[in-house]
């Protein structure tokens, strides 16, 4: 059981890995579809025929949702989700909570409706996860920054893409060094507004340190 309790105006590192160990990521269309629900799910708006959209993303690169329910969600959203990256067998994400409930609630849906997606897809059953989700309290701002280039520079670990992590597709990274395609669905300026620039950023996170120490409190 988490022993964290989640609390409005607070940031909060969230992250899961598969059941023993194994891949929750096997094709492009995956990780589509899990993109999908961590920006998508972010206030309880009903969105149907998720399908659609998301094989429309991987043709063209971008999510065909209407003006009018992208502004739903944002007005009614329970969470902010700041930054992420997804790897084979594992996930992170930096998490505002906006709403009392909102990261339960909005973890609850995205890990629910992409274990159905998964097994009904790979005729598997039963838990695609390593239990529930964990989360850590985000401190201090200086933890903050540290934690967004620990979660930017994660794709390190995969060889084809050292040195090349800010154009990893599925990863938060490429909305900080280029024009965020997002939008509103990302909240970057939470972070990039304590730098001068996309260029301010990037070097932070190059020159971190993030993902070279062993032993750091956000391994999983």
């Amino acid at each position: 059981m988490r022993k964290i309790k989640f609390a409005p105006g607070e940031f909060y590192h969230v992250y899961n890995r598969g059941n023993d160990k194994k891949d929750i990521f096997r094709t492009n269309a995956d990780y589509v579809r899990f993109l999908f629900g961590i920006l998508f799910f972010q206030a309880p708006v009903p969105i149907y025929n998720i399908n659609r959209y998301t094989s429309f993303y991987v043709k063209h690169r971008v999510f065909n949702m209407s003006t009018e329910t992208r502004r739903s969600i944002i007005e009614k959203r329970g969470v902010e989700l700041v930054a992420f990256t997804f790897m084979p067998n594992h996930f992170h994400l930096l998490l505002y909570e906006r709403l009392e409930n909102g990261i339960s609630n909005y973890m609850q849906r995205v890990l629910n409706a992409y274990t159905k997606y998964f097994n009904a897809k790979y005729d598997k059953s039963g838990h695609l996860f390593q239990g529930p989700f964990h989360a850590k309290y985000v401190e201090t701002n200086e933890q903050f920054l540290h934690l967004s280039a620990y979660i930017h520079r994660n794709q390190r670990d995969l060889t084809t893409w050292k040195d090349r992590e800010h154009l990893y597709p599925w990863s938060s990274y490429h909305q900080y060094t280029h024009e965020n395609k997002f939008g509103d669905l990302l909240a970057t300026q939470r972070i990039l507004e304590q730098f001068k620039n996309f260029k301010g950023y990037q070097e932070f996170v190059d020159t971190s340190g993030a993902k070279e120490k062993e032993g750091t409190e956000f391994v999983i």
